[in-house]
């Protein structure tokens, strides 16, 4: 991974899970980071883990905000670059979930989630664009999920939100590619993170017909695949063999994908 020794990373979501994982990988591979997210004592402790991974020569920070609330992720920017003098990539991995059936869900749970998955990330990236336009160069990756390219039961305001990054990111390539700027979209299939066990009480039985027979990967897995896929300047990074299958399976094949789900939800309800 010498692709990133030496660059300045700005990590959101970086106190848990795939953040905090490919924070970790970024700092091993030489770069300096700024962690980012709310909770302030869970940053402290996941700066620590991040500095134990990196090379002694590192920067490792951290600075808390909520990515929601739009004034303050511009601060919080500003004080990235300061203390490291410069961004080169932006990794929003902050998120969260809501899952459960769509009239249970109320209004917050997706509201909430599109303010945090989707304008969090808004929010970030225009923050910084400025900064990378000035520099002629950069990089801005978003972590999406499969549920941003299929669909699953029980996730309406999940998979919205995650579809709606992939949107953005699509339409931001276009974009500021011409200024020498980078834009590329994580899909990774279920991790096990604090924020996966958290989620799979709550999930309807028909989600967990779905999801239940599929590979859960480790957040070092994801971080991993993440890193090789930002290093090949991927647009798309789709992590493990099982996620490549999903994402294909969909595009070209969408009518067997819903005929093998729907089945799988029929028989949930059934039981």
């Amino acid at each position: 991974m010498t692709a990133f020794r030496g660059r300045r990373a700005l990590v959101t979501g970086g106190s848990s899970g795939i953040g905090r994982a490919t924070a970790r990988a970024l700092a091993a591979a030489g770069a300096h980071v700024v962690l980012a997210a709310r909770g302030a004592e869970r940053l402290r402790e996941a700066a620590e883990d991040v500095r134990g991974a990196a090379a002694a020569d590192v920067h490792v920070s951290w600075v808390s905000v909520d990515v929601a609330d739009g004034r303050a992720v511009e601060a919080a920017g500003a004080e990235a670059v300061a203390r490291m003098g410069h961004v080169d990539l932006v990794i929003n991995a902050a998120g969260i979930t809501r899952p459960g059936y769509v009239q249970e869900l109320s209004e917050d749970d997706f509201r909430a989630t599109m303010e945090t998955n989707y304008f969090g990330a808004v929010h970030v990236t225009r923050a910084l664009l400025p900064h990378l336009r000035a520099r002629r160069g950069g990089h801005v990756s978003f972590v999406s999920s499969v549920a941003g390219f299929l669909g699953v039961f029980g996730y309406t305001a999940y998979a919205a939100s995650k579809f709606a990054l992939g949107g953005f990111a699509e339409c931001l390539r276009q974009e500021v590619g011409p200024q020498g700027i980078g834009v590329s979209v994580l899909y990774p299939p279920d991790t096990d993170t604090p924020q996966l066990r958290e989620e799979i009480p709550l999930r309807p039985r028909e989600t967990a017909a779905v999801a239940g027979g599929l590979k859960v990967a480790t957040a070092e897995e994801v971080a991993r695949a993440y890193l090789r896929g930002l290093a090949r300047g991927q647009h798309r990074i789709l992590p493990g063999l099982g996620t490549r299958l999903t994402f294909y399976a969909q595009r070209y094949a969408p009518g067997l994908v819903h005929a093998v789900l729907r089945r799988q939800i029929a028989r949930a309800a059934a039981r």
